[in-house]
């Protein structure tokens, strides 16, 4: 059971970024996705989540309107496409799955897997 987060990378203000989140030893269909992130001397906060069947998503205020979750289930994968990137979102940012039928929580509390983080650097 694996959950790989990649697409990190440096990128300047303004600029954009697509993380993806696969899946490997399980399938996605009955959890719940969440985007976390960390930045050094920082608590992990939740970024974004979506429920198992893409009907619902949650952002946290600083990202509404930058962000956008996603997921394909076929592919076993979700996304995080991230736009307007500012330098306070410079973090590592981190994928977990949460088995629950409804909804998603932002909270990094009873995530079942969780995937080993990916580099986001925004530049001024």
């Amino acid at each position: 059971v694996q959950l790989q987060a990649f697409g990190g990378g440096l990128v300047q203000s303004g600029g954009s970024l697509r993380l993806s989140c696969a899946a490997s030893g399980f399938t996605l269909d009955d959890y719940a996705m969440g985007w976390f992130r960390q930045a050094p001397g920082k608590e992990r906060e939740g970024v974004s989540c979506i429920s198992s069947n893409g009907g619902g998503t949650y952002y946290t205020d600083s990202v509404k309107g930058r962000f956008t979750v996603s997921r394909d289930n076929a592919k076993n994968t979700v996304y995080l496409q991230m736009n307007s990137l500012r330098p306070e979102d410079t973090a590592v940012y981190y994928c977990a799955a949460d088995r629950r039928r409804y909804g998603c929580s932002p909270s990094k509390v009873g995530y079942d897997y969780w995937g080993q983080g990916t580099q986001v650097t925004v530049s001024s």
